[in-house]
């Protein structure tokens, strides 16, 4: 996003949150999209290896209310840490989908998207991958939630954003160290809930 989109985005999430009661939830490439998290049907999905994302999707569950989904798939990863780092970098480089074993019934009942991801090796896992290209959640709005080691967001968000087709992504997503609930209850007060 170029820095004038971007200012022009802070104002107009600026001016929907006066407006609005402070309700403003996502706004994208200079749109601002106004969801009231009030009444909306909401689904917290996630994927983890390590039980850190798990965490913080049960915390935001506990919260927000609504659906809870653990992503899981076919294979497995071994239990040696460096086995595994180098297992999901060569799935990642290849592109690998694994086949999703657990299933949503009805992903259109749903407004609003929780959805959590390790960063591993600057995107999203294969999982999180799988489900976006699984389910279609045009018209919805995706809240990112990230966990990390110490590498931040580096390409998640952005990665996410272009294999989510037609939904808005909120540009404010959540990241923490490791499995910290730090901040998370300021955070959805601030994007509304």
């Amino acid at each position: 996003m170029k820095r004038r989109e971007f200012l022009l985005c802070g104002i107009a999430a600026l001016v929907g949150s006066v407006f609005t009661g402070g309700k403003v939830l996502a706004y994208t490439k200079g749109e601002n999209v106004i969801m009231n998290a009030n009444g909306a049907k909401i689904l917290v999905a996630y994927y983890s290896y390590s039980g850190n994302t798990r965490q913080v999707a049960n915390a935001i569950h506990n919260k927000v209310g609504g659906d809870i989904f653990k992503i899981k798939t076919e294979g497995s990863y071994p239990a040696d840490y460096n086995a595994m780092i180098t297992q999901a970098k060569k799935e990642i480089q290849n592109g690998y989908r694994p086949k999703l074993t657990t299933s949503i019934a009805d992903i259109d009942k749903y407004d609003i998207v929780f959805l959590g991801s390790p960063n591993w090796w600057g995107t999203i896992t294969p999982q999180v991958s799988s489900f976006l290209e699984q389910y279609n959640v045009s018209g919805k709005t995706v809240i990112p939630f990230i966990t990390h080691g110490s590498g931040g967001f580096q390409n998640t968000v952005y990665d996410m954003t272009a294999q989510c087709k037609g939904c808005k992504i909120a540009e404010n997503p959540w990241e923490g160290y490791g499995n910290t609930t730090e901040g998370l209850s300021d955070w959805l007060e601030k994007i509304g809930f």
